[in-house]
């Protein structure tokens, strides 16, 4: 499996950092907990089992022209109401139109995994993995003190086979 992933810029990083922290902290299930060193706050565009001829560079052309993207963190949220726990994100129209163009340029990988498909996916940054609807009261309480704002502003892949990243485009120093 092969992810199409934006990372935050580090004050964004901070926030969700901050969130992961407070539900930790609370005794809530976390992302704090992953020690992996590739875990860090990203919003997924997509997630297919290999990527097709030729798909890196035109992934890295559209973030490299579309990144830095500003973005504002909306509510907290318990996707299909006991799985992750998610800060949903406010679709902007270069967002969306971002998401859109990095489909086009995956229309023919094989694997496409349909919860990101366009129409389908609802942009997130994830706090925790698994979670129980129950608690998502005092997980906002928590961890949604505040709504900030930041940006995108680099592109990454991480290889499910390998476990490991490898940069898309944008500007890798800001992330």
């Amino acid at each position: 499996m092969r992810t199409v992933e934006l990372v935050c810029s580090p004050e964004l990083e901070a926030a969700v950092r901050g969130a992961w922290e407070r539900l930790a902290t609370a005794g809530l299930p976390s992302l704090a907990r992953n020690a992996h060193p590739t875990n860090r706050p990203h919003l997924t565009l997509a997630s297919v089992d290999e990527f097709p001829p030729g798909a890196r560079p035109r992934l890295a052309a559209l973030f490299d022209a579309a990144l830095p993207l500003p973005v504002r963190l909306d509510r907290i949220a318990v996707l299909d109401g006991s799985a992750p726990l998610v800060w949903l994100l406010r679709p902007s129209p270069e967002l969306t139109a971002l998401h859109a163009s990095v489909w086009d340029v995956l229309a023919a990988a094989p694997g496409q995994r349909p919860w990101h498909a366009p129409g389908r996916w609802r942009p997130h940054l994830s706090l925790a993995l698994r979670f129980r609807d129950a608690d998502r009261r005092l997980a906002r309480a928590v961890a949604g003190v505040e709504r900030p704002g930041g940006a995108f502003v680099a592109a990454r892949s991480y290889d499910g086979s390998t476990r490991t990243v490898s940069p898309l485009g944008g500007d890798e120093r800001r992330g």
